[in-house]
C-alpha cells in the first residue's frame, strides 16, 4: 500500500527539473555565461548526488564475490564517466565567438604588403573525383595572394598530369615517413626556400572543399600576433554513415556537430582550442619555431597545438562554416577513423604531454589533456559495460545495481533529464537517446582497444588512413561489425525468454524486490539500442553521390522544345528535377542550369515527381558545378536535432 505514495515523492526531484527544461530553457539565451554557469552546475550537482548515492547505497558489500565486483566496477566507471562529464561542463560553461573581430581585421595589414598563403592539399590514396572538388575550391579564392599545392604522397603520376591541367602546383617526395606531418614538413621546407615563399600556410584534406572566402576570414585572426594557428569547424556535404544507414540524416546532425559547434567555441572561450587537421590556417614563423609538425603521435594536429601553447603561440577558433568536406562513406572507415583518433590521443598522453608531467604546458591545456583522456578512456568503456551488465543477472543472478525502484526515481530520473536538457539546450537538441548510443557503440570496441594499446605500449603503432570514394552503389553489410551486436542480442533475448517461463526470474525477484523493474527496463533499453545499432550495420547503396539539394528553376529543352522545371537536387554529373512530364528513359535534352551553362542530359530514370537526370559537363562546366555546389558560404547538412522527424524517418528504416 506504500509503494505508490513513495514512487509519487519520489518523482519530486524529477518533476521539478522538467518544470525548468520546459517552463524556462526555451527563454533564456544560450551564448548568456551566466545562464550556463547555473544550469551546467545543477547538471553537476545531480549528477555528483546520484554518483555518491550509487556507490553508498547501492553496491553489494565489499568481498571477494561476484556481486561486490561487479557491482563496484561498475559504479567507479560510472562515477568516472561523472567526472568526465563535470570537466566538460566546466568547458562549456563558456562560449566564444569570433566572427566580429574577422569582420573588423579582414584588412590587418593596412597599407603594406599583403601576406602570401599556400593552400595545401594533403593526399594519399583518394581518387582525382574526390580531389577535383578540393582544388577547384581552392582556386576559387577570393583572397588573390594565395598559391595551390598538391601535396601526393603516393606518387601518382596521374595526379602529376592532372595538377599540370588544373594549374595548380605539385609536391611528391621520395618517402612516406611520418604519414600526413611528414608530407606537411616536407613541402614546408621545399617552400620556405624559394622566391614567394608563405607567410602561412592553410591546411586541407584532400577531400574538404574550401569556401570562397575562407583564407580571407581565416588570415583576418592573424592580427594577433600571439595567434599561431586558426582552426575552422568541418563540415559534411555527404551524410556519415550512421545518418545514411539508418536514413535519418535530414533530422538527426552528423555525429561531430557537437564538438565543432559547441565544445570548440567553449575551449576558445578558455583559450584551449584545439587544432582538427584541415581547414585550418598556420603562421609559418610559429611552426618554425618549434621545428616543424610534430610527428610524435598519428594525430598531429592535436600534438601541434600543444607544442604551439608550450612555445607560447595561441590556436584560436572561427565558427564559420568556410569549408566542407566528405564524411567517411562507410561504416568500417568511420570506425577506422575514430580508432585512430584515439589511438593518436592516447599517444600523447602516454609519451609527450601527460596531464600531469613535468612539461612546460599551462594548467589550462593540462586541464585539456586531462579532458581527452577522461572522454576516450571511460565513454565508450562504460557503452559496452551498460550493454553487458543486465546479461549478468540473466545468466548468473549477478546484482549490479541493488536498489528499489523508488530510489532510481529520486536519485537516477533527475540527473538523467537535467544532463539531457541541459545539453540540449546548448546544442539545439543534438542529444537524442538510443541514437547517440549508438554512435557511441559502433567504436566503442576499437576505442576501447586503441585506449588500451595507446597507454600501454609504446609507439609507433600502425593505422590506416581513411578511404574515401570507391564504389557504393551495393548493399553492404557490415558483418564483423554486426555479429557482436546480434550474439549480444540474442544473449539478452534469450536470458529474458529463459527466465520468463522459469522459476528464475521469480526466485530472483523476491531477493531483488521492485528492483527487477529497473533490470528489465535497462534490458529493453538495451535490445532497443542493440536493433538500431545492428540495422546501422547494413550499408545502404549511395546513388549520383554526392548531389546536393539544390531548388531553384531550370529549363530541360528536348527537341528544340523547352520545358520549365524546378532543379531539386544536383551533383557533378546528374540532376533531379520535378515539373514536365511525358519523357522517356534515355531522352536526350539539355538542362540549362545558372552559373553553369547548357548540360547535355539524358533522362535516367523517373521519380515520384520528376525525372532523374544523367548529365555530360565539359571540363569548363564541371568546375563551374563544383563551385556552385561546394564554395558559396553555406552550411551544409543540418545542424540541429529533430526528435519527431528522426523518429519518423528511423521508423520508416527499420520497417522497410
Amino acid at each position: 500500500m506504500l509503494v505508490l505514495p513513495s514512487l509519487v515523492a519520489a518523482f519530486g526531484a524529477a518533476a521539478v527539473v522538467l518544470g525548468i527544461q520546459f517552463a524556462v530553457l526555451p527563454f533564456l539565451n544560450p551564448a548568456r555565461t551566466v545562464w550556463r554557469v547555473l544550469l551546467l552546475f545543477g547538471a553537476a550537482v545531480l549528477s555528483w548526488r546520484y554518483v555518491v548515492w550509487r556507490l553508498a547505497e547501492t553496491t553489494a558489500p565489499l568481498a571477494w564475490t561476484a556481486d561486490a565486483v561487479a557491482s563496484w566496477s561498475f559504479a567507479i566507471l560510472e562515477a568516472l564517466t561523472v567526472l568526465s562529464s563535470s570537466l566538460a561542463f566546466l568547458i562549456l560553461c563558456r562560449v566564444r565567438s569570433r566572427s566580429a573581430e574577422a569582420d573588423a581585421n579582414l584588412a590587418w595589414w593596412g597599407s603594406g604588403t599583403p601576406p602570401r598563403v599556400d593552400i595545401f592539399i594533403a593526399t594519399y590514396n583518394e581518387e582525382l573525383e574526390v580531389l577535383e572538388r578540393t582544388i577547384v575550391g581552392a582556386r576559387a579564392s577570393d583572397y588573390l595572394h594565395v598559391r595551390i599545392f598538391v601535396l601526393d604522397d603516393g606518387r601518382r603520376d596521374w595526379l602529376r598530369d592532372a595538377c599540370d591541367r588544373l594549374k595548380v602546383g605539385y609536391i611528391v617526395r621520395p618517402d612516406n615517413a611520418h604519414a600526413k606531418a611528414g608530407n606537411i614538413n616536407h613541402a614546408l621546407t621545399l617552400r620556405a626556400a624559394a622566391p614567394d615563399r608563405p607567410d602561412f600556410v592553410a591546411v586541407l584534406d584532400a577531400d574538404f572543399v574550401p569556401h570562397t572566402d575562407f583564407v580571407g576570414r581565416t588570415l583576418a585572426l592573424f592580427h594577433d600576433p600571439a595567434v599561431g594557428l586558426v582552426q575552422t569547424p568541418q563540415h559534411f556535404f555527404n551524410p556519415d554513415p550512421i545518418q545514411h544507414n539508418l536514413g535519418i540524416s535530414t533530422a538527426y546532425p552528423d555525429e561531430q556537430r557537437h564538438f565543432f559547434d559547441n565544445v570548440e567555441p567553449a575551449r576558445d572561450a578558455w583559450g584551449i582550442a584545439v587544432c582538427c587537421g584541415t581547414s585550418s590556417m598556420v603562421r609559418v614563423s610559429a611552426v618554425k619555431a618549434i621545428g616543424g609538425l610534430p610527428t610524435e603521435s598519428v594525430t598531429e594536429d592535436f600534438l601541434l597545438t600543444l607544442r604551439l601553447a608550450e612555445a607560447g603561440w595561441s590556436t584560436v577558433y572561427l565558427n564559420e562554416p568556410l569549408t566542407e568536406g566528405l564524411a567517411p562513406e562507410g561504416l568500417q572507415e568511420y570506425v577506422v577513423q575514430r580508432g585512430r583518433w584515439c589511438l593518436g590521443m592516447m599517444q600523447i598522453i602516454r609519451d609527450v604531454y601527460p596531464p600531469w608531467g613535468g612539461h612546460r604546458l599551462p594548467l589550462r591545456h593540462r586541464m585539456s589533456v586531462l579532458d581527452s583522456l577522461l572522454y576516450w578512456s571511460t565513454t565508450f568503456l562504460f557503452r559496452l559495460a551498460s550493454l553487458l551488465c543486465p546479461l549478468l543477472y540473466w545468466w548468473g543472478g549477478v546484482k549490479v545495481v541493488d536498489a528499489s525502484l523508488a530510489e532510481v526515481i529520486q536519485y537516477y530520473v533527475p540527473y538523467y533529464i537535467a544532463v539531457l536538457a541541459v545539453l540540449n539546450w546548448i546544442s539545439k537538441g543534438l542529444f537524442i537517446p538510443i541514437v547517440n548510443d549508438v554512435a557511441q557503440l559502433l567504436a566503442a570496441w576499437p576505442i576501447t582497444r586503441a585506449v588500451a594499446m595507446g597507454l600501454a605500449t609504446p609507439g609507433p603503432h600502425k593505422f590506416r588512413v581513411t578511404a574515401k570514394g570507391g564504389d557504393r552503389s551495393r548493399t553492404v553489410v557490415q558483418w564483423p561489425l554486426m555479429m557482436p551486436f546480434l550474439v549480444v542480442f540474442g544473449l539478452t533475448v534469450g536470458g529474458l525468454a529463459v527466465n520468463l517461463t522459469s522459476d528464475f526470474l521469480f526466485n530472483h525477484a523476491s531477493a531483488a524486490g521492485d528492483g527487477i523493474a529497473i533490470v528489465l527496463f535497462w534490458t529493453l533499453y538495451n535490445l532497443f539500442v542493440l536493433l538500431v545499432a545492428i540495422a546501422a550495420c547494413v550499408e545502404r547503396p549511395r546513388y549520383d553521390r554526392p548531389q546536393r539539394q539544390v531548388v531553384e528553376p531550370v529549363t530541360f529543352t528536348v527537341d528544340g522544345i523547352d520545358h520549365a522545371a524546378w532543379m531539386v537536387n544536383l551533383g557533378v554529373e546528374g540532376a533531379r528535377i520535378s515539373g514536365p512530364a511525358g519523357f522517356r528513359t534515355g531522352t536526350a535534352g539539355t538542362l540549362h542550369v545558372g552559373g553553369v551553362g547548357a548540360l547535355p542530359a539524358t533522362v535516367a530514370a523517373p521519380t515520384r515527381d520528376g525525372w532523374r537526370l544523367r548529365t555530360s559537363p565539359d571540363p569548363d562546366q564541371r568546375a563551374s558545378l563544383i563551385a556552385k555546389l561546394h564554395t558559396a558560404r553555406a552550411t551544409p547538412g543540418t545542424d540541429f536535432g529533430d526528435v519527431a522527424g528522426m523518429l519518423r524517418e528511423l521508423a520508416r528504416t527499420l520497417t522497410r
